[in-house]
C-alpha cells in the first residue's frame, strides 16, 4: 500500500512542479510560496494536536530544511527551463547514496557504481545541452540555487525518515506547514524593511499549488510512515515525478533541446534505478 501511496505521490508532485513554473508569470518567488504554504497550513489545520517541545525541535529544524529547499528550487525555476530543473532534480538519490559513504562509511556494490557512472555521466550531457542554449552552469545563479535545493531536499529526506518513528504524519504535516509559512512570512517582511519587494497577485494557480503540495506530502508522509516502507524506494518513485514535469513543461512553455534533454532524462533515470537496484540487492 505505501509504494500506491508513494506513486500517487509523485504523481501531484509532478503538476506541482508546473504549476510553480506558471505561477512565477505574475508573482515572485516568496510569496508564491507563502501563499501556497499558508493555505496548506489552512487545509490541513484540523488535524493539528499538541507536541513535546523536541518534537517542534525537530519540525521547525525540517522547516528550515523544506524552506530552504522550496526557495533556492523557486530560484532555478525562475532562472532555469524547468526540463533543465526537473532533469537535474532527478540526481538526487545519488546524492543521498553519496552522503551515506561519506557520513556513515557505507561501500558501494558493482551495481551501484554503474548507477552513479550513469548519473555522473546524465549530469555532463545536461551541462552541455543547457551550454547550447546558452546556459553556463558555472558561472549561473539558477545552477547554484538548485544545487542547493537538492542538498537541502536530500536532507530533509534523511530527516524524514528519523523523525516519522516517533511521530504522526499528520501532526508532522500540519506543524512543519506552519513553520515555513512563518519563516517565508518573517523573510518577506525583512525584505521588504530593506527596500526589496516582489510582485503579487492573486492568481487561482497559487490554490492549485496549495491543493498539489497538500495531498502530496500527505500521501508522502503516510507511506513513509507505513510497515516495512523503504526510504530508498519512496525516494525513487517519487523522484520518478520528473517525468510528468518533463513532459508537461515541455509542451506548456515550449523549451528547446527537448529530445536530447528526454535523453539524458532516460539515463539518468536508469542510473538512480541501478542504484536502488543495486541497495535492495
Amino acid at each position: 500500500m505505501w509504494i500506491w501511496m508513494a506513486l500517487a505521490s509523485a504523481v501531484l508532485l509532478g503538476v506541482y512542479d508546473v504549476a510553480k513554473k506558471s505561477a512565477l508569470k505574475n508573482n515572485g518567488v516568496y510569496w508564491i510560496l507563502l501563499t501556497a504554504t499558508a493555505l496548506s497550513a489552512v487545509f490541513v489545520s484540523p488535524f493539528i494536536t499538541p507536541g513535546t517541545f523536541q518534537d517542534h525541535l525537530r519540525l521547525i529544524f525540517k522547516a528550515v530544511l523544506v524552506t530552504s529547499s522550496w526557495v533556492s528550487g523557486m530560484i532555478a525555476l525562475q532562472l532555469l527551463p524547468i526540463t533543465t530543473v526537473s532533469t537535474f532534480k532527478t540526481s538526487r538519490p545519488m546524492f543521498v547514496v553519496l552522503f551515506s559513504i561519506l557520513l556513515f562509511g557505507e561501500r558501494l556494490n558493482w551495481i551501484q557504481w554503474c548507477g552513479v557512472a550513469a548519473v555522473l555521466l546524465a549530469l555532463w550531457l545536461l551541462s552541455v545541452s543547457s551550454s547550447r542554449e546558452g546556459i553556463s552552469f558555472k558561472g549561473n545563479k539558477g545552477f547554484w540555487a538548485l544545487l542547493v535545493s537538492v542538498f537541502t531536499g536530500v536532507a530533509s529526506a534523511l530527516w524524514d525518515k528519523h523523525i516519522m518513528a516517533g511521530m504522526q504524519p499528520l501532526f508532522v504535516q500540519s506543524w512543519t506547514n506552519i513553520y515555513i509559512t512563518l519563516m517565508l512570512a518573517a523573510i518577506i517582511i525583512f525584505r521588504h524593511l530593506r527596500g526589496v519587494s516582489e510582485p503579487f497577485k492573486w492568481d487561482w494557480t497559487l490554490v492549485l499549488i496549495a491543493v498539489l503540495i497538500t495531498g502530496a506530502d500527505m500521501l508522502y508522509f503516510f507511506s513513509l510512515k507505513a510497515d516495512g516502507a523503504l526510504l530508498s524506494v519512496i525516494s525513487l518513485i517519487r523522484r520518478s515525478s520528473v517525468i510528468i514535469t518533463f513532459a508537461l513543461g515541455a509542451v506548456l512553455f515550449s523549451e528547446k533541446r527537448i529530445a536530447q534533454k528526454a535523453s539524458v532524462l532516460a539515463l539518468m533515470l536508469a542510473g538512480v534505478f541501478l542504484l536502488m537496484a543495486g541497495t535492495l540487492w
